[in-house]
């Protein structure tokens, strides 16, 4: 029951976005794109979960979800009016969701699998479910990009554009860096041993932390070119944020590292002098019982 009032609230939670993000925004033969295209980035996930399933294999999950954000950001764009502020938010969007798809698609080819997905796929509800929160994840995260490239408003690149395009850049810049220094400490190490060096020294999700920065910089950019209801998708940050921090990310990585070196002493050390995730984080392990740790 808690699963299927969880799914009714995400489809809900989607139909409400869906309805924002459409508010005069483009449409295709009558039809909103923003609608359209929140109803295709479920639609996607869930067509993909199928074989997935019957496989028992993650291995296309990542790089669905990535597809998903460049086939959805390219539509929106080609229905869209154009201009310059859009043509960076579409690039913005493109070359994170390239990127990133491309890292994390090879990587689980390279490790033979991904460890979060070990129980999860053999439970057709929680793996359905697990597709579904993806399609969700697209549609908060690029919904300000996608309602602000079929806005009305004029695209001319202003303030808020450029500065945006900054908060991003630097937020691609620490994505990158961090997850090429965390493969090429595992190829070195093993995946036996703490990563405690170059971007992990200061932060021990950098990664995360870009990805929070570049999708503020994006919301950041796309804010001039919304109004009216369209102004709710500027929720992607905060909805982030709180997704990598409370859900799926940190929470479950810190308990992940708490299994596997709880007991050593230099890794102890490691989370009593480095933040969690920004420099104002808090320091040691997350609060709560034992098992909810790094």
């Amino acid at each position: 029951m808690r699963l299927a009032a969880a799914l009714a609230f995400v489809l809900a939670l989607a139909g409400g976005l869906a309805a924002a993000g459409s508010w005069r925004g483009a449409s295709v033969f009558g039809l909103p794109v923003f609608a359209l295209c929140a109803g295709a980035a479920l639609a996607i996930q869930w067509l993909v979960f199928l074989p997935s399933f019957l496989a028992r294999t993650e291995h296309f999950y990542d790089l669905t979800g990535s597809s998903t954000y460049v086939l959805l950001t390219v539509v929106a764009y080609l229905a869209g009016p154009g201009g310059p502020a859009r043509l960076l938010l579409a690039a913005m969007v493109l070359l994170w969701a390239l990127r990133l798809g491309a890292f994390l698609f090879r990587r689980v080819r390279q490790d033979g699998g991904d460890g979060r997905f070990d129980r999860i796929k053999h439970n057709g509800p929680r793996f359905f479910f697990t597709w579904t929160l993806q399609g969700l994840w697209v549609l908060v995260t690029a919904g300000a990009a996608w309602a602000a490239l079929g806005s009305a408003a004029p695209g001319d690149l202003g303030p808020l554009g450029l500065l945006g395009a900054a908060l991003w850049l630097a937020g691609f810049a620490l994505e990158a860096a961090a997850d090429a220094q965390k493969r090429a400490f595992r190829r070195r190490a093993g995946a036996g041993a703490f990563i405690d060096e170059g971007l992990w020294r200061y932060s021990r999700h950098p990664n995360y932390a870009g990805e929070i920065l570049l999708w503020l910089g994006v919301a950041v950019a796309a804010a001039p070119l919304l109004s009216g209801w369209q102004l709710v998708t500027l929720v992607s940050p905060l909805f982030v944020y709180l997704l990598l921090t409370r859900v799926s990310g940190v929470p479950l990585l810190e308990r992940r590292g708490r299994e596997r070196w709880g007991d050593d002493p230099a890794y102890r050390r490691y989370l009593e002098r480095t933040p969690v995730l920004f420099p104002w984080s808090r320091r040691g392990p997350l609060s709560g019982s034992a098992d909810r740790g790094p």
